[in-house]
């Protein structure tokens, strides 16, 4: 995607010469990213073993494999490089069919749509404030990229929502 190019060539001529020590609230927003990355991706795990639309479940594995997958990668190996220890994770879970829970014990499509547009926008809005916070453009760059990959994956589900008539609007104001 060209706009990735281009963030990244916006934050290039910063990246050269000697690299600073991460601190304190670099390394904090990145752990905190991660666990929080691991944890959204369970709920999209949990998510395509319950929803029954087909699009839905493409668009939630779509999710995990091409935004969220890559951000945990690319997170993880940039810690372990600067000797950070990553956080504790659980483990993935099974592919399953869960129709045989209970009606009432379980999340519906609609439910699951909006709890992981929910994700996304908390994802964009914790990303800014990484990038705002961070110091070393590398830092700054990778949260650049997370914010524009979980906005497109975001304006994505926003259809789905809409098509559907799921979207969560405020009440509209009037004077």
């Amino acid at each position: 995607m060209k706009l990735f190019e281009v963030i990244h060539d916006a934050f290039e001529p910063f990246m050269d010469g000697e690299k600073k020590p991460l601190n304190v609230m670099e390394v904090t927003n990145l752990w905190f990213f991660l666990l929080a990355t691991e944890t959204t991706m369970r709920n999209e795990e949990l998510g395509c073993n319950l929803v029954q639309d087909v699009e839905l479940k493409q668009i939630l594995t779509d999710i995990k494999e091409n935004v969220h997958t890559p951000i945990r990668n690319e997170i993880g190996e940039f810690l372990k490089k600067e000797g950070v220890p990553l956080p504790q994770t659980t483990a993935e879970k099974p592919v399953g069919d869960y129709r045989d829970i209970p009606e009432g014990a379980k999340l519906n499509d609609e439910e699951i749509a909006n709890l992981m547009s929910y994700n996304l926008a908390q994802g964009v809005a914790y990303a800014a404030r990484g990038l705002t916070e961070s110091i070393r453009a590398d830092v700054s760059l990778m949260f650049s990229k997370i914010i524009m990959k979980k906005t497109m994956a975001g304006l994505t589900l926003k259809q789905y929502l809409e098509q559907h008539e799921w979207l969560r609007i405020p009440p509209y104001y009037k004077a």
